[in-house]
């Protein structure tokens, strides 16, 4: 009887370590394309055993000298408008993959958004105004959709930092309209200036931290640059009491990913598998086990699954790569 009653408390034991390792979001960046998408398009996500996707629309800047944001218009493809933005997220819902809204904002004339501080006081109402129609729109939509989370801004520092009260503002009128959890994707060195993480859900980051400056590092090496990095990120769970979510993640499968993984400038005749397989790895075994690590969304996943990736393909997605083969083992650990 005493044997039983252990097996029966060891089955509990392992059934709530099941239950609180499913919780976390084992999500992917879901590329908006000109099409709209159907189950062809759903199920390698699903044998990448994600259960979260980002769905991203954008908005985007024709002038940076007077900064009006532009949104949901028929110049922009389907997936990255609010009508695109319903049908994706019906279609991922129906097979109980769970929602991310993360909108994007373009500069059309190129720059970085996080650069974005506009020169006069008019200007600055200008991009305040027509930032909070965008995101009110939609935050709405999340709401009509029933989405898990929000996230309010992508990678905007100087307008984070330099509009503070705005901001707190923004997030009381969202929270009128949308009632799920709410996140800001902070840039890797941003995150720990951003004023309103209290008032927010998640401590969201795009976590394109520098970690090592060789051509292929093993995992362990991976881990090991991660640490003063993973120390500072708990400092700052810590002093708000939030759980972390990496809003973006990845590595491109190219040498010395490692050493500035936030770049995306195209690299000719450069292919190293293996490097995006240990960097994954390392992030894997370095934060999905931590009590306050929500999980994160793998930058990125394209659409058309047969026409993207392979091992000729140096970019971030880890389709049809090994890497593909490791998250889904990943993401399917219990």
């Amino acid at each position: 009887m005493k044997t039983k009653k252990i097996l029966f408390l060891l089955l509990i034991s392992l059934q709530l370590s099941c239950n609180s390792q499913t919780q976390k979001i084992n999500g992917v960046s879901f590329v908006a394309s000109r099409d709209s998408i159907n189950s062809k398009h759903i199920n390698p996500v699903k044998r990448a055993q994600s259960n979260y996707v980002a769905l991203m629309p954008y908005s985007f800047i024709r002038n940076i000298e007077t900064p009006k944001i532009e949104f949901n218009t028929n110049r922009e493809w389907f997936g990255e408008t609010k009508n695109g933005l319903l049908q994706y997220a019906k279609e991922f819902q129906e097979v109980n993959i769970k929602i991310m809204i993360k909108p994007h904002l373009w500069l059309r004339r190129g720059g970085y958004t996080g650069d974005l501080k506009p020169s006069s006081e008019e200007n600055w109402k200008i991009l305040e105004n027509s930032y909070k129609a965008y995101i009110l729109t939609y935050a709405k939509a999340a709401q009509a959709i029933n989405a898990d989370v929000l996230c309010i801004g992508t990678e905007l520092e100087q307008f984070v930092a330099n509009r503070p009260s705005y901001w707190l503002d923004l997030i009381k009128e969202i929270r009128k309209v949308y009632k799920g959890k709410l996140t800001y994707a902070a840039n890797w060195d941003e995150y720990k200036r951003v004023s309103f993480w209290a008032d927010l859900d998640f401590i969201g980051i795009d976590a394109y931290f520098p970690v090592s400056d060789k051509k292929t590092p093993t995992v362990e090496e991976f881990e090991l640059g991660w640490q003063a990095h993973k120390t500072e990120i708990k400092g700052i769970q810590k002093k708000f009491n939030k759980p972390v979510l990496f809003t973006e993640f990845g590595y491109r499968s190219v040498d010395y990913a490692g050493k500035k993984p936030w770049k995306s400038n195209r690299v000719i005749d450069n292919v190293n598998l293996q490097v995006q397989v240990n960097g994954l790895q390392a992030i894997h075994n370095q934060f999905w086990q931590e009590d306050w690590f929500a999980g994160g969304f793998i930058w990125k996943w394209f659409h058309r699954h047969d026409k993207v990736g392979g091992k000729k393909n140096n970019r971030f997605t880890p389709q049809n790569k090994p890497a593909e083969e490791l998250l889904r083992r990943l993401y399917h650990q219990k």
